[in-house]
């Protein structure tokens, strides 16, 4: 892995004029308003209590661990503190869904040019991902899959027959 997939923990860090380990003790989903209060200059919050009933897929966008507030913003996200609250909207906080092995999902990014390392959770239906590839049918299974289809739902015989001729064409 040439360039590894970037957490919180690496993105939020603290400005180059206080010592690097100044937000050690700082969990690392709480560093996002630390990094706005220091950019916007406006002070924040972290939120006291959890949405409940409320979950949110993280994945991984050209390089990094992301998730989406359901306002529309989004923010750097780390599995090692899988929770987000919003620094936009101000919702509490939601609980955070990785997989199972984040690691695993890291590397199957790891041989992509930096744009294109992005990794959804199979089970978020929200974004509008590429299908997976798919095996072509072989030559003429359309028409058998037909036939089959059609003997399956008790067709009339006639349309059997043209069925029959057609998959033996």
């Amino acid at each position: 892995m040439l360039i590894p997939v970037v957490r919180a923990e690496a993105f939020y860090l603290p400005p180059p004029t206080q010592p690097a380990d100044s937000w050690a003790l700082v969990p690392p989903a709480e560093r996002v308003f630390r990094w706005v209060e220091l950019r916007q200059q406006r002070r924040l919050q972290p939120p006291d209590g959890f949405i409940i009933g409320h979950t949110i897929y993280a994945r991984i966008n050209q390089g990094r661990w992301v998730a989406d507030c359901p306002c529309g913003s989004a923010q750097v996200v780390t599995p090692t503190d899988p929770r987000i609250a919003c620094t936009e909207c101000g919702a509490g906080w939601f609980r955070l869904i990785f997989p199972k092995d984040p690691a695993a999902a890291e590397a199957e990014v790891a041989d992509d040019l930096p744009h294109e390392r992005n990794w959804w959770h199979p089970e978020d239906t929200s974004w509008d991902r590429p299908p997976p590839p798919q095996e072509p049918e072989p030559e003429g299974m359309e028409l058998a899959n037909a036939l089959a289809s059609a003997v399956l739902s008790g067709a009339p015989r006639e349309s059997l027959a043209s069925l029959v001729e057609e998959v033996t064409r």
